[in-house]
């Protein structure tokens, strides 16, 4: 495949719908780094080896060496939200990064103001905003959509554009047939129907002028067969959903682990207070189950209790989050586990995990903004499940189960960019490395 990737010439056009907290922690991130003033810790595409061929060969360049990625200086910025402040007066009302990181890169942010935003407060009730399209149908946001697109590329010479949905958690909603193929959806936005989300259409949008598009939200968004379908027809990545940090993060480390050593599990308890505008959303009980949904199938995926009943057959999962104002987006998760070992002998594990949310998002933004790019350069088109990786809940083909795993996660992306690029893929068997034992067998 490796002839086959057009190289990262040019600017690559990062385009956001929501300039909140994560999103302007990662643009203010970039901009920092590019000036010399932090490091991109967190970032796999920027701080992230990958093994090449044999052990004894000795070869781990980083990822952003061994494939060709757009670089840092090459990105620019831009985006949509319902409040009307640029990326700096966001940043600091977010109150993540402190001033004196924000203040040298001050005249870069600023210049970075959101366009406005398609909003629909029937699917976030805790929001108000002015910065807002109006529009006679869904179809005309959708338009007006990929005329900022085309607006945006067109005004920052971009090469190339990539989307991140880093805006809020909308209501939950399920399938319905205005999402089962591109005729019933393109009539849906034609007729407002009531369940196409904001959401969805940033997405067709997106899809529809070539941009591939990554879900960060736990949203009914780019998985319904009408975009996945459209994505396959242009051409186009997608991917998502929810970007995996804090809580379930730890559990997508930590279960495999449990599961990897045959210990029973009967009960997981997990609850978080955070006060960012995020947590304000998901106060909202249609909201919060969108969330909950996408986090309560981590545990389920990883320790497969139908084939493991005797282990984890009787395991009791329960989620809260609630919003707690004075954290802001530092949130506090704790979890408890009950486990049992040799002949059913009860224990315990407590997590205290003191986070910050947007910390631990911002770098997958970027990530994923690379690896989009690079996956359309290379002509992969449709879902992108090898960025599970990122995600709570990632995105599959129909009947396929996802992967939660996070260290099988990592082989699978760590594989797709070696077959990218001509290279031997690694399964760890290592019996060539005792030659001996193998004319043995």
């Amino acid at each position: 495949m490796k002839e086959q990737i057009e190289q990262a010439n040019g600017k690559l056009g990062i385009l956001i719908p929501g300039l909140g907290a994560v999103a302007t922690t990662m643009i203010a991130g970039v901009e920092a780094v590019k000036k010399g003033l932090a490091q991109p810790v967190g970032s796999l595409t920027q701080t992230g080896n990958i093994r090449l061929g044999k052990r004894t060969e000795n070869r781990f360049p980083k990822i952003k060496d061994f494939v060709p990625l757009a670089t840092l200086e090459d990105i620019v910025f831009g985006g949509w939200d319902v409040y009307e402040d640029n990326v700096y007066q966001a940043a600091v009302h977010a109150k993540v990064l402190e001033t004196s990181l924000l203040e040298p890169i001050k005249a870069e942010l600023e210049k970075i103001k959101p366009m406005k935003a398609v909003f629909d407060k029937d699917y976030i009730k805790n929001l108000d905003g002015t910065n807002v399209k109006q529009a006679a149908t869904k179809y005309d946001l959708a338009l007006a959509v990929m005329e900022d697109i085309d607006n945006f590329k067109e005004a920052n010479h971009c090469d190339r554009l990539v989307m991140v949905w880093c805006g809020s958690t909308e209501k939950y909603i399920e399938e319905t047939d205005v999402h089962q193929n591109i005729y019933a959806f393109e009539a849906g936005l034609r007729n407002n129907d009531p369940m196409i989300s904001p959401s969805m259409i940033y997405a067709y949008a997106a899809i529809k002028k070539g941009v591939p598009y990554a879900n960060g939200a736990p949203n009914l968004t780019c998985d319904i067969p009408a975009l996945v379908e459209l994505a396959r027809e242009h051409g186009v990545p997608v991917g998502g959903k929810d970007f995996k940090t804090g809580q379930t993060l730890m559990k997508t480390i930590l279960a495999p682990g449990l599961h990897a050593r045959s210990l029973g599990i009967r009960g997981w308890f997990s609850t978080n207070i955070l006060g960012n505008r995020d947590g304000w959303v998901l106060d909202d009980p249609d909201n919060f189950k969108t969330k909950e949904v996408s986090k309560l199938g981590v545990l389920e995926d990883i320790l497969q209790p139908e084939k493991n009943p005797e282990l984890y057959g009787e395991l009791y999962h329960k989620i809260r989050i609630n919003y707690y104002p004075p954290h802001g987006d530092n949130k506090e998760s704790w979890d408890n586990i009950d486990i049992f070992g040799w002949l059913g002998y009860p224990m315990q594990i407590k997590i205290n995990f003191l986070c910050r949310d947007s910390i631990l998002a911002a770098p997958i933004v970027l990530d994923l903004a690379l690896f989009m790019d690079l996956a359309k350069r290379a002509n992969m088109s449709g879902i992108q499940e090898w960025l599970s990786f990122y995600f709570k809940s990632p995105q599959t083909a129909p009947g396929l189960r996802p992967e939660h795993d996070i260290f099988k996660q990592l082989i699978k992306l760590q594989n797709t960019l070696r077959h990218m690029m001509g290279e031997d893929l690694i399964t760890h068997l290592g019996l060539d490395y005792y030659q001996d034992l193998v004319e043995v067998l």
